[in-house]
């Protein structure tokens, strides 16, 4: 006689498989609330992933967050992990040990025991695999982890740990079909993981009212960008204030305006927990200078000069719109032409307005699956705009990509955005097409 729930499937032999298993059997892909998740994980024994965990939240800037942070932590001696999604090419990247991707062979030691515990309880893909991160990473005896939120905040997975610092990244519009649809319904949220006595940083100066008061309410001890720390730009270096020190460090690795920024949250956070890190100047740079993050304004060739983001929002597209201003100025940037593909229930209108006026050809790309839109869906949107667009139609990314690199000469900038689909389908291609394998 079978041992297992009656409705336990065995899992798939390889992680493939077993992910796509797991993207099929919840009836819905998001399924917000902490009590189905909650009562596995407490059968698992409740897993906690480090002695001491941040929990990063915000709309955007977090994956940047995650990795100065993480790059941070190695740099000053401490064994760390890290969950972040979605992943980019491999879904190994989700959950890191120092740094480095976990193996196949882990993961699905992990979604056994995730499996054996849920019984006949129901979890999205997310859900599951989120518990699984916290197994891999309770089992490699870390110092730190840094678990990054996926939708929300306040009934996300990740939530289930009491953070020991809530780190909160700009707030913007975006998910208002689970969040709301204003800064501070978003903001309580994303406001969700604080917890009592716990400090709280905030990577913008004025964060929704929301965010501000559950602090408060809470006894949390709250530092805003711009205001309990700051950092600007000195001779090509970094000025850091925060907490009586000032530190003079190097800029940012990742490109972009709006890194200084994601740098002086991560640097923030860091000392709240190890506060003695604001005496080894040498370490913190060393992590600054190793901090890598791809699909972030990233740059990928030249000749034409090729950035893949993966922003989908507004308020990304505002950020990339700085760092691309500031490209096409240093290096006498011609003509610009955008490859876009987005999700259907994104703002493409308004994100066609915050970089328009920096773009000369829109390339709008199919996306496919429940949430996708075709290229002329998405054309027809980007035409609504008060500015007339020049807008190019195709079947798929790498359609347009190909076509939006032919079209261009050796001084004109593709940038591709839209998605993470939408990056991660570029970069594909383009390493096939370059056969770099």
């Amino acid at each position: 006689m079978s041992l297992l729930p009656p409705d336990c499937v065995l899992l798939p032999n390889n992680l493939t498989d077993c992910l796509e298993l797991l993207e099929r059997r919840h009836p819905t892909t998001i399924d917000l609330g902490l009590e189905r998740c909650g009562e596995v994980w407490r059968r698992m024994g409740s897993p906690r992933p480090a002695p001491r965990a941040f929990v990063v939240a915000g709309t955007n800037g977090k994956g940047s967050t995650v990795a100065t942070l993480c790059a941070l932590l190695g740099a000053t001696g401490h064994r760390y992990g890290s969950y972040t999604s979605p992943h980019l090419i491999d879904f190994n990247e989700r959950v890191r040990v120092d740094g480095i991707a976990v193996s196949d062979a882990l993961l699905m030691q992990a979604f056994e025991a995730v499996e054996q515990a849920r019984g006949d309880v129901s979890l999205t893909y997310f859900e599951f695999v989120t518990l699984a991160a916290f197994k891999i990473l309770a089992d490699a005896d870390l110092d730190v982890a840094v678990m990054e939120i996926g939708l929300g905040g306040r009934l996300d997975a990740v939530n289930l740990l009491d953070a020991d610092c809530a780190v909160i990244t700009p707030i913007g519009l975006d998910h208002q079909d689970w969040l709301g649809d204003d800064l501070d319904s978003i903001g309580r949220e994303k406001a969700g993981i604080i917890r009592p006595g716990r400090p709280v940083i905030c990577g913008e100066p004025q964060p929704p009212s929301s965010v501000v008061e559950r602090a408060r309410a809470l006894g949390a001890p709250l530092k805003r960008l711009g205001k309990e720390f700051s950092i600007g730009r000195h001779n090509e270096q970094s000025r850091f204030a925060c907490d009586g020190h000032e530190l003079l460090l190097p800029l940012p690795v990742l490109k972009g305006p709006y890194q200084l920024n994601n740098l002086a949250t991560s640097l923030a956070a860091l000392l709240e927990l190890i506060p003695q890190a604001a005496h080894d100047t040498a370490a913190l740079a060393q992590g600054i200078r190793a901090v890598s993050l791809a699909g972030r304004f990233e740059r990928i060739s030249s000749r034409p000069a090729l950035w893949i983001d993966v922003g989908h929002n507004p308020m990304a597209a505002a950020a990339v719109a700085e760092a691309l201003a500031e490209a096409i100025a240093s290096e006498h940037i011609g003509k610009c032409r955008c490859v876009i593909g987005m999700l259907i229930d994104k703002e493409a209108e308004r994100v066609a307005e915050q970089i328009g006026h920096l773009v000369d050809v829109w390339y709008c790309a199919g996306l496919e699956g429940e949430r996708g839109q075709s290229g002329a869906a998405l054309a027809r949107r980007l035409q609504t705009t008060e500015k007339p667009l020049d807008v190019r139609i195709f079947r798929d990314v790498p359609q347009a990509l190909e076509s939006a690199i032919s079209d261009s000469g050796p001084q004109d900038g593709v940038l591709v955005f839209g998605s993470f689909v939408t990056a991660t389908q570029a970069l594909l291609y383009w390493r096939s097409r370059n056969h770099d394998t």
